[in-house]
């Protein structure tokens, strides 16, 4: 029961609608923070991760305004450490994942499965308010004391208690939370899928069979990372030796450890990304399925097993024999066999039809595109001896912000402005939309097309400072990531518009590509009424 009080207060917001629509009308509805209903669950979370890619990209423009010229001169060394730690563990754990599994799946997964809600609402809910809570400690183990400077890897010994003090607790406890509300969120998605589709396996929708494999994902190798951070604890703080090579513990049992979770968590971050393309991909091009829609499925598959047994490519160099290596560097290789089957299917359903070129579709085709140059780059870098080379240079920090900043964020994009009208029940405006396309394809590939180039010329990461002879590529970096946090405000912008201006959704074509639309495009609540009084006039 609301008092008569808060009912007051939240009426003197009533003049701020005009300028401030959404954030006055979510307040304004009676038990919204309370709320176990799926769509209201998948809106917090976009919210949620709004706000997180604002701190992530205030962390990058540091880090770019950093590097802009040779010489430490606006971040110190060990400040500049913590804002990468914080900058990729805030884009990972509290952007990508929150709105790809969380906010899509919650608005998506019972629409598409055609049921009320998710299988265990309440679950559901607690999943997401354990984020803001790991959210804050994350944001705190930034400003105690010098902040985590051991990057997002957090390995020993730079990790223990002789290098770090209180923030470093505060990250693990950090992560900690997120990958219980990881867990719990997985657990309902798969019992969702699995109990209360109302078809074969066959006949689902790629985007939940997606999210079901990665749900799987996050249930088999979080547990692993979560034994890893609490070893990592207690070394610190309960005298144990798992990591300390003094007492018999080998800090490459860590790495294992992490990377075992870090390897299929580059395909958390995309697999969902992959079911929405093709969705997106399927409506745009006006077919129905998408092609190859089984070996689609079954290419996923492929991905989430291959994924468990290749994490050792990230550790080419931490004492790897050669047989070792030649295994990894093979068996991340045929990975790229069944991302090719994808990249092919998506080009062939676009095939034969007129392409659109709607933002939606414009954010896909820009996906495959810059998606398969961060593939290209990741088989260049399978090979172990070039891997020896290119190890901790920019050429690795150019690889994964192609999958990265340019696959998981283009995936994102493309099914924001493909399903918001479906949720807002709004429109965005058409042309700018494409505009903002436009400002953020140039700024990504001018930020991050350099580090390529730095990368095989020598440049290290995770160093604030660096030889003159690189000062131009850094400049041209600079300037693209200033152009994306640019094209991110004015985002931004397109949503204030949207509710602003008020665009409702009139129709919607090819509804038969995905039975979510049917939402939108059914007649309103008790229509048959209305319809049968005009009959009798005419």
């Amino acid at each position: 029961m609301i008092s008569p009080g808060i009912k007051v207060f939240f009426k003197s917001f009533a003049p701020l609608k005009v300028f401030f629509p959404c954030p006055v009308l979510l307040f304004e509805k009676r038990g919204t923070f309370m709320s176990t209903n799926h769509l209201d669950i998948g809106s917090f979370y976009m919210v949620f991760g709004f706000w997180a890619v604002l701190a992530g990209t205030s962390f990058s423009s540091l880090i770019r305004w950093s590097l802009y010229n040779p010489g430490a001169k606006f971040l110190d060394p060990v400040t500049y450490n913590a804002v990468v730690t914080s900058h990729a563990l805030v884009m990972i754990f509290f952007f990508v994942m929150p709105v790809m599994i969380g906010g899509f799946g919650n608005w998506l997964i019972p629409l598409m499965l055609q049921v009320a809600d998710m299988q265990f609402p309440r679950l559901n809910a607690f999943s997401f308010w354990v984020l803001p809570g790991s959210l804050y400690l994350m944001l705190m183990s930034n400003i105690v004391e010098n902040g985590v400077g051991a990057g997002w890897t957090i390995y020993p010994p730079l990790s223990t208690y002789s290098y770090h003090g209180v923030c470093m607790d505060l990250a693990i406890l950090s992560l900690h939370l997120a990958g219980i509300s990881s867990i719990f969120s997985s657990i309902n998605f798969m019992v969702t899928i699995s109990n209360m589709r109302s078809v074969g396996g066959h006949l689902l929708a790629l985007f939940p069979w997606s999210i079901k494999v990665t749900s799987f994902l996050l249930l088999t190798t979080l547990p692993v990372l979560a034994g890893g951070l609490t070893m990592l604890l207690t070394d610190r703080h309960f005298n144990t030796s798992f990591f300390d090579p003094v007492g018999g513990g080998d800090p490459v049992l860590f790495q294992h450890l992490f990377w075992f979770f870090g390897h299929p968590e580059v395909y958390v971050l995309i697999l969902p990304g992959f079911g929405m393309i093709s969705h997106v991909l399927c409506f745009w091009s006006s077919k129905k399925t998408a092609y190859g829609n089984m070996g689609m499925f079954y290419a996923m598959l492929n991905i989430g097993f291959l994924g468990f047994i290749v994490w050792g490519h990230h550790m080419f160099v931490a004492g790897m024999d050669i047989d070792t290596r030649a295994y990894f560097s093979a068996a991340t290789v045929i990975i790229a066999v069944p991302t090719g089957i994808k990249v092919f299917a998506w080009i062939s359903t676009m095939l034969g039809s007129k392409v659109s070129t709607q933002a939606p579709m414009l954010w896909s085709t820009g996906f495959i595109i810059l998606f398969t140059t961060g593939g290209l780059t990741g088989l260049i870098l399978s090979s172990a001896s070039v891997d020896v080379t290119l190890h901790d240079t920019y050429f690795v920090t150019g690889h994964f912000h192609y999958v990265l900043s340019m696959g998981a964020v283009f995936t994102i994009l493309a099914g924001f402005t493909h399903w918001f009208p479906l949720v807002a029940k709004v429109m965005m405006h058409r042309q700018k939309m494409k505009s903002h396309f436009l400002a953020m394809f140039l700024g990504v590939n001018a930020a991050f097309l350099p580090h390529h180039f730095l990368g095989l010329a020598g440049m290290p990461r995770r160093v604030v400072d660096y030889p003159d002879h690189f000062w131009f590529w850094n400049k041209v970096s600079t300037f693209g990531s200033h152009l994306s946090t640019g094209s991110l405000l004015f985002f931004v912008f397109l949503l204030w518009e949207s509710f602003i201006a008020q665009r409702p959704v009139i129709s919607v074509r090819n509804t038969s590509s995905s039975p979510e639309w049917a939402v939108v495009s059914s007649l309103p609540k008790h229509a048959g009424d209305e319809l049968a009084k005009m009959a009798k006039l005419c």
